[in-house]
């Protein structure tokens, strides 16, 4: 695919998280640099001239946020690193905390240099076990080396920063209720406005990024924003990290350039379908990401602003490639069963909702399933919609309705026979 690489271009080695190779690449110079040479307002201009978008999902373009934090206005300010990555199909921040550790924590201190950041911290989902020791590892090597602390690299510029573990909950993902849980309260999202950025941690201004978004911040300012607007599309520009599951002979973690086609992707670096199967269809972004179908998708290149229009999104980069043969009545009921289990409880749409959607595929799958509960469930993921205080319940219904309306035949048929309509995957019996 040819491009500048996000991941400094090196090869993953049994040391290539360490401080020692790291910096053989020319690691933490892109922060010295920084401290002599540039103010922090100058930082955020080159971020913010780059377009680079966030890779957690909503694709807000990083530098505006950043903006929005007034400099010198006496406040402590706060950065969060979101390393909560609960999003199914999604893998790709992992991948990045197990081998390039330090690129996280560069990026880190030069974001907080130019957002005035004392104190930053990492949140990571807590069932990352071998993430979690290499991301504390390379703290403690960035301490021993004088990268954190105070008089950084013989400067007045100051940071600490603190990784914090969560407990498991798929919602402190979302950044309001991410903070609330560092906090040491219930991980429950917060009614907005007040931006977070106004009114965040401990109520004090707090810029929240993904771990791939803060990631580019380095190459970045290294080689300015030009340089990084000449990968990709203008809507779209640099590369970003897509972590494909499914039935595909090379799953794993790609970098791709903003606008790369689908369909060779797919053919040259996925390694085709597996097993010589056709394309039933794709998630293109983790589950909430609505289905696009082999037809909708095999034109398409993998640039954010097509994928909108193609009524879907790339979201948080966790592509799940499906082969025909796989029941989408099943798939359905293993969403719908992570979506009722992750609910918080806090909004009564998505507590309920949630509920009934489950209990409803439930009862298709069991084989005393209704013609009107195809109808029922598209109700309740209508009602869903913009009712609840984080994005929760509407990725549900986004979810459900998509496959209902594009697989609506094979509910018909489970409902009717009692059984799937494919010879598959994700048979009956074989969940």
């Amino acid at each position: 695919m040819g491009g500048r690489k996000l991941l400094m271009t090196f090869p993953v080695t049994a040391t290539s998280h360490t401080l020692a190779d790291y910096r053989a690449r020319g690691g933490y110079e892109t922060l010295a640099k920084v401290l002599r040479e540039k103010k922090p307002e100058d930082v955020t201009k080159e971020v913010a001239a780059s377009g680079l978008q966030g890779r957690g999902g909503a694709a807000f373009p990083v530098g505006r946020k950043w903006q929005v934090v007034h400099l010198d206005d006496g406040q402590p300010h706060y950065l969060c690193a979101n390393a909560d990555e609960g999003e199914p199909g999604t893998f790709k921040d992992r991948w990045i905390l197990e081998n390039a550790p330090h690129l996280l924590l560069e990026s880190m201190l030069i974001s907080s240099y130019a957002l005035q950041v004392r104190n930053a911290f990492v949140y990571i989902r807590g069932e990352f076990d071998l993430p979690y020791r290499r991301l504390a590892a390379a703290v403690e090597e960035a301490y021993e080396a004088g990268y954190f602390g105070t008089d950084i690299l013989g400067s007045p510029f100051a940071c600490d920063i603190v990784v914090y573990r969560g407990a498991g909950s798929y919602v402190c993902g979302e950044a309001s209720a991410l903070i609330t849980s560092i906090e040491g309260k219930r991980g429950y999202p917060r009614n907005r406005p007040p931006r977070l950025t106004v009114k965040g941690l401990y109520q004090k201004p707090t810029v929240i990024n993904n771990v791939e978004s803060l990631s580019n911040v380095t190459g970045i300012v290294r080689d300015g924003a030009e340089a990084f607007k000449k990968v990709g599309t203008p809507k779209a520009p640099g590369t970003r990290l897509f972590s494909v599951s499914g039935h595909i002979n090379k799953p794993g973690v790609y970098e791709v350039e903003g606008g790369y086609p689908f369909a060779d992707f797919l053919r040259n670096e996925l390694g085709g379908m597996l097993g010589g199967r056709k394309l039933k269809a794709v998630i293109p972004g983790g589950i909430s990401a609505k289905v696009l179908t082999a037809a909708e998708i095999e034109p398409l290149p993998l640039d954010q602003p097509v994928f909108e229009a193609a009524g879907s999104t790339l979201g948080s980069g966790g592509m799940i490639v499906i082969a025909e043969g796989t029941c989408m009545v099943r798939l359905l009921q293993v969403m719908l069963r992570f979506y009722h289990h992750e609910s918080c409880g806090q909004c009564t749409p998505c507590r309920e909702g949630m509920g009934w959607l489950h209990r409803v595929i439930d009862r298709i799958v069991a084989g005393e399933g209704r013609l009107e509960d195809i109808e029922t469930m598209h109700h309740v993921s209508r009602w869903n919609d913009g009712t609840t205080i984080c994005g929760m319940g509407d990725a549900a219904g986004y979810a459900t309705v998509a496959i209902l309306e594009k697989f609506r035949d094979e509910f018909e048929y489970w409902i009717a026979n009692k059984r799937s309509k494919c010879n598959g995957v994700l048979e009956v019996g074989n969940a």
